[in-house]
């Protein structure tokens, strides 16, 4: 999968949002299915299995933007999920063995408050790269040091207004 926004219809980003990365499921992860599918087609048991993994393939979308991280699945009818990096709390990820020697592996999002990962980019291509890339936009959305002394400053400002009202009354 590419970049290119025209080939992303379904999303839609927000004026000062900006893509910077897409993917889909890597090609070698219909390995699997075609490694059991191939045998068992000639009972026909088979080509569901290989037709289910091609249509995964092909209707599975993941988007990283400079505001979060979106997934597209949906095969007959489309489902869309995002999250906004203010909410992740958590990124790890896994290859298996058959991963590891193609290339591929899921990265697994989890946000603040569930109980789980909330989000899987399943058999994408380099997930430690992936994971590094969410974890640099998840760190440049923290508040740093600054808006919280700008917030103090701001509420130390009011009481004194405040303190300063109460003292002419009285």
């Amino acid at each position: 999968m590419s970049d290119d926004p025209a080939t992303l219809g379904w999303l839609t980003l927000d004026e000062d949002e900006e893509l910077l990365w897409s993917s889909g499921p890597h090609r070698y992860s219909l390995v699997p299915a075609l490694a059991v599918g191939i045998p068992l087609s000639v009972v026909l048991i088979g080509l569901p299995i290989i037709a289910g993994a091609y249509l995964t393939y092909m209707n599975t979308s993941y988007v990283v933007t400079s505001a979060g991280l979106y997934k597209k699945t949906g095969v007959l009818s489309r489902d869309v999920q995002k999250i906004g990096f203010d909410k992740v709390q958590n990124t790890s990820y896994s290859q298996s063995a058959v991963g590891s020697y193609f290339g591929y592996g899921d990265v697994d999002i989890s946000t603040a408050g569930s109980g789980g990962t909330e989000m899987r980019f399943r058999s994408v291509p380099e997930p430690a790269e992936v994971q590094q890339r969410i974890n640099r936009r998840v760190k440049d959305a923290e508040p740093g040091d600054e808006g919280k002394a700008d917030v103090l400053d701001e509420v130390l400002e009011e009481l004194r207004a405040i303190r300063a009202e109460l003292e002419a009354d009285g």
